[in-house]
Parts: C-alpha cells; structure tokens; sequence
C-alpha cells in the first residue's frame, strides 16, 4: 500500500514538475511590452521603460555600461592605435578622466566646459603648460548634459531648468546656486537629457524628448523649442521629434539641423535615425507617426501618410544613435571640408550586432538636397557588441581641430590635420 500511494506522490510530483516547467518555459518565451501610449507610464515611467516592447528578433537587449571609472590613460593610448581616420588626420588624447562626458563648450578664456550624463558633474578644463587640468565645478544636478557660454556666462541645462551661473570662468571654485533662467520644462527622466545649441541672437535651441520609446506623447514633448535666456520667452520650433541630443546653426542660413535618434524595438534594422533640418518654424518630423521619411508605425500611424511630414536631410542608420553635431567652421581641415557636418554616433544597444561608435561626416549644401554622408573616424568598436568608447560630442577648437567627448571612455580627443 505504501508502495502505491509512493507511486501516486512520485508522478502527481512529476505531474507538477512538468507543469511548472512548463509555465517557467512560457514565462521565458514572453515578450516584455509596456503600453507606454498611457497617460499613467508617462506620469510614473517604470526604471526600465526603454526594454519594453520587445520583438522575438531583439528579445533581452539592453543598454550596456560603461566602466563606472572610464578607461585608464594605458588603455586610452592603446586605443588611439586602432582609431581609423583619413589620410593626414590625427587623433590623440586631449584629456581622460573627464566621466560620463557629454556636451562641450568653450570658455572665453580658453576652458572647456564639459557636461555630463547621469553622474550629475559638470567639468571645468583648462590647459597648463601644456598639461590638462580637469576640476569637476558643479555636482549633484540632474542629468546635466547640455551646455552653453555665452556673454561671460555658464549655461547648464538639467533635466527640467536651464540655470546660468555669471562670470563663470573667475569663479569656478565656487559658483554658486546660480540662477534659473527658464524652467517650464517636464521632469521626466526618460529622454529628459538635453542639448543646447545657439544662434546669431543669442537664443538657444533646446530638444524635449518623450518619456517613451513610442506613444502618443505628451503636448509639452517631442518637439525642439526656441528659448530666449535673457527673458525666458520660448516658441515651439518644431513638433514630432522623438529624441534629439544634438544640433548646430547652419553657418551659411542661420537654420537649425539637428540629429534624431529613432524609436526602438521594431527591427535590428529599422528604423533609420536622422539628421534633419528645420526650414520654417512649426515643422511636423513624423514622431510618432512615420519614421525614417517614408515608414509608417506599425501602431501609432492611424491613417497618417509619410508624406504629410518633413523629411530627413539624411538617413543615417538603424540604431547608430546620432548626439552631438557641427558645421565645420575651421580652417584646418582640407578645403572640401568646410561646412560639413560632422556627427558623434554614440552606437547602438538595441540591435544584435552594434554600429555607429564613430564620427559621421555629412556633405550637404545649405538647402539640406542631396546630402551624402560617409564614415570619418572609426575604430570605437571592436567586434559584434565590444565598445571602447562611444562618441557623444564635437566641438571646434580655435586653431581649427575638433574635440570629441567619450562619455563611455571618460575621455576627450583632438582630431588634427597636416599634410
């Protein structure tokens, strides 16, 4: 008798076993997915609202981290070797230890400030004899990414304030609370991370980007503002941008071009991201109807047309992420550089095999027709998903090089030329 209950207790056991296991293989199968088109995700985003909506193709990527101490100057002078530039280009170490970098701007005194992502710090360089000195002068401010000097003073921008700190380069060991300057900004984390770039009169273009991957968005989001600091008045430039962590000032227009990163979680190779430029205030780029130009969304098109939206200037890519842009205004570099735009694609996580890691150069005339873009700096990625470093800015230096932040790799390069 014992035997047989022993026998029943063993396979209804087994029974069990199977069907937990079962349901344990189900639950591994599931896709993650989030409805992010709801007013409650974007009031309350969960932390990890960029890995939902998963495709069977794209299942378990993730955004991968860089070494929380950047790269040791050993590692960087190894990796300025396998940097792959033009003939008559060079590429060295401006200066490292400089975490998380993202947006630069000079100083009129010949500092470069230098914002950051997620740690908070906003950085201070200044050239000794030669050797850079790297003082962190501001800590603790949300997601400081973007930056501006103009007129004496610092501009940072956080997530949800612009704040202007006077007289910044003679006060840099102490500059204070600082004052905000314009503030009817969202406090969403999610793509809340911004770029500033200015114009002749002085007043900045900011991006605000949707707390989502794709949704119907927010009426204060998925747009590019145009914001005087000296009065806080703003205009809404441009509508249907999805995130947007770069722009430049067409030199020869005064027209404001900028790079979008595109909506993930459709394909390792769709859809494209962007470099687009606005011709007339009230501009609709598509987002979160129709990517690329021509794409409807496979949800959230609802009986929109491509055709009703302004097209890129370019297409640059599944998932290279394009950040940081500018004209090149020097006259270092060869002749038919001049007016190029030269792009930091900061490189790809959702997407099997990684691309981007490097510096697009972009040939177009000022009316945004024609444009043809090719590979100018390359070598930040080694492998299918290896980076050593990821490119998130460029600024023009005086004598006409360019430097590039690195925010994976800590680090800033200057990229000469001779013949």
């Amino acid at each position: 008798m014992k035997s047989a209950i022993h026998g029943c207790v063993l396979a209804l056991a087994a029974t069990i076993a199977v069907a937990m296991s079962g349901q344990a293989v189900a639950q591994q199968k599931a896709l993650k997915k989030y409805e992010s088109g709801t007013k409650e995700f974007w009031t309350n985003p969960p932390p990890d609202w960029f890995l939902g909506d998963e495709t069977e193709g794209q299942k378990g990527q993730a955004p991968p981290s860089g070494p929380p101490t950047g790269a040791s100057d050993a590692e960087l002078a190894a990796m300025m070797k396998k940097i792959k530039l033009p003939p008559g280009f060079k590429i060295e170490v401006y200066a490292s230890n400089v975490l998380a970098a993202r947006q630069m701007a000079w100083g009129d005194k010949g500092t470069l400030f230098v914002g950051s992502f997620g740690l908070g710090n906003v950085y201070a360089i200044k050239d000794n004899g030669g050797k850079k000195e790297v003082k962190t002068i501001l800590k603790g401010l949300n997601m400081p990414t973007g930056l501006a000097f103009l007129d004496g003073s610092l501009y940072v921008i956080a997530t949800d304030k612009l704040i202007k700190y006077e007289n910044a380069e003679a006060n840099m060991d102490n500059l204070g609370a600082g004052k905000v300057v314009y503030d009817d900004m969202p406090s969403y984390a999610a793509h809340g991370w911004k770029y500033i770039a200015v114009d002749k009169d002085g007043w900045f273009y900011l991006p605000f980007g949707p707390p989502f991957n794709i949704g119907i968005p927010p009426t204060s989001v998925s747009q590019i503002r145009r914001v005087d600091p000296k009065t806080g008045n703003a205009e809404i430039w441009a509508l249907g941008v999805r995130n947007s962590v770069g722009g430049d000032v067409d030199p020869r227009t005064g027209k404001y071009w900028f790079t979008e990163n595109a909506r993930d979680w459709i394909s390792n190779d769709k859809p494209s991201d962007k470099l687009n430029m606005i011709n007339k205030i009230g501009e609709h780029f598509g987002y979160p109807y129709c990517h690329e130009g021509t794409m409807p969304d496979p949800k959230f098109a609802m009986g929109h047309k491509c055709e009703e939206f302004s097209p890129p200037v370019v297409n640059l890519g599944a998932h290279v992420a394009p950040l940081g842009m500018k004209f090149y205004t020097g006259s270092m570099f060869p002749a038919e550089y001049k007016n190029n735009i030269l792009i930091a694609e900061h490189g790809s996580w959702n997407r099997a095999q990684y691309q981007g890691a490097r510096i697009k150069r972009v040939i177009v005339g000022p009316d945004g027709k024609n444009a043809k873009s090719e590979i100018f700096a390359s070598g930040w990625l080694e492998g299918a998903t290896g980076y050593l470093g990821r490119p998130a800015d460029i600024v023009l230096a005086k004598d006409g090089s360019i430097l590039v932040a690195d925010d994976w790799a800590g680090a800033i390069y200057r990229i000469s030329y001779s013949k």
